[in-house]
């Protein structure tokens, strides 16, 4: 049952709707689009309006914009544009501008079943702000509000968090991406089928030191693979040689270790390399590691035991990378890890942008549950925080 009332609860019929998407894509060299997946995963909400005749209004940010125009250019939303108008066979009407003249005559002239693209979100420095005067303008370009960006639901910017408040009460909905993140996520916090397996990989403890505690509390099973696995490692007593670790969190991480028991499962074995990087010696090690080699991935004895507990799982989830798996000799972990909760036969679930990457890259994201599109809003989830944008919503 849906949280939140979504573009089905309202007529959007002859209206103006500003939907808020990400379609923060990838860029080639060239400036056009590398990976339309967030832009695919947007379409069902798209294409419902454009088949119930609104006029839709679509904003997103894209990279980081500097504040320079002419450094900013590549950053512009015309090859999204593009994209967007190929996936949806049919012209999108894209604005030089966000809230000004532009954007304000082509709004204010889209006809039934059109789609118009704002600049990028970010190039008015209103957006990060989260700036009344600017939010009040953005919304002034429509009739509805909904918010189909699940990527950007833990951040305060004004598209997600203050433009809402300028609609009456029952225009303030969810796009059904949205919906569906928040469905399947929800299954996730409440009651999962159990055995309930979680695993997570990625850089640092301290990134998610928090979804570690909460999930280490709910979950049978919780997995640590990537570079913080070598902070547990060294918190364990063992040598790691040049590995990324983080000195500070080693006494939370035995904390951890001591408080969630059997429940954290850590690698077994590691493939260390005498430098990081494509090309270099590796060996794998399962006590201590040589000094000066680093650990890049799981090893072979990991990737079978976190494969069985995967498959064993009835429900599974997974956030970030088992090592380095950019570069193609330290993909093994990360490889087997989705192969194997694409062989679970339970509720299986990705979220993070490496993640999402990694299963697309090895052609399984078909095989999951779901896919998100949330990175730390994912996460902050999953952690059982308050997502900003989801307050300001009108509940179901």
């Amino acid at each position: 049952m849906s949280q939140f009332k979504t573009i089905r609860d309202v007529d959007v019929t002859g209206r103006r709707v500003f939907v808020r998407v990400d379609f923060n894509v990838p860029l080639t060299p060239e400036g056009e689009v590398a990976d339309d997946w967030r832009i695919e995963a947007a379409l069902p909400t798209i294409r419902y309006l454009i088949e119930h005749r609104a006029r839709v209004i679509l904003g997103s940010h894209l990279g980081r914009p500097k504040g320079d125009p002419e450094k900013d250019a590549r950053l512009r939303m015309d090859a999204v544009a593009r994209r967007l108008a190929r996936l949806l066979e049919q012209p999108v009407l894209k604005a030089d501008d966000v809230v000004g003249p532009d954007a304000r005559e082509k709004a204010g002239s889209l006809k039934d079943g059109e789609v118009l693209l704002l600049e990028n979100l970010r190039f008015h420095p209103g957006e990060k702000a989260g700036d009344d005067a600017f939010a009040r303008e953005l919304a002034g370009l429509a009739d509805v509000y909904a918010n189909d960006a699940f990527g950007t639901a833990h951040r305060k910017d004004a598209s997600v968090y203050v433009v809402p408040r300028f609609f009456p009460e029952g225009r303030r909905v969810a796009g059904l991406l949205l919906d569906r993140e928040l469905t399947v996520l929800g299954q996730l916090t409440t009651q999962p089928d159990r055995p309930y397996a979680a695993v997570l990989g990625g850089a640092k403890v301290s990134d998610k030191l928090g979804v570690i505690r909460a999930l280490a509390l709910k979950v049978d099973k919780l997995l640590i693979g990537g570079a913080m696995a070598y902070t547990f490692r060294l918190a364990r007593g063992y040598k790691v040689g040049s590995s990324l670790v983080e000195l500070d969190f080693v006494d939370e991480a035995r904390r951890l270790l001591r408080e969630a028991g059997d429940r954290l499962v850590l690698p077994e074995d590691h493939v260390v390399a005498e430098r990081p990087e494509a090309g270099a010696a590796t060996q794998v090690c399962e006590g201590d590691f040589p000094d000066g080699w680093s650990g890049v991935d799981i090893g072979p004895k990991t990737r079978v035991r976190f494969a069985e507990l995967i498959k064993e799982a009835a429900t599974a989830v997974w956030n970030g990378p088992m090592g380095k798996f950019e570069d193609e000799p330290f993909r093994a972990g990360t490889e087997a890890v989705a192969r194997a909760l694409a062989e679970c036969h339970g509720v299986t679930v990705v979220g993070g942008g490496e993640t999402a990457e990694a299963v697309r890259r090895f052609g399984l994201a078909d095989r999951l549950t779901h896919v998100s599109t949330g990175g730390g809003a994912f996460l902050k989830y999953l952690e059982g925080a308050t997502l900003p944008a989801l307050e300001v919503l009108d509940p179901a």
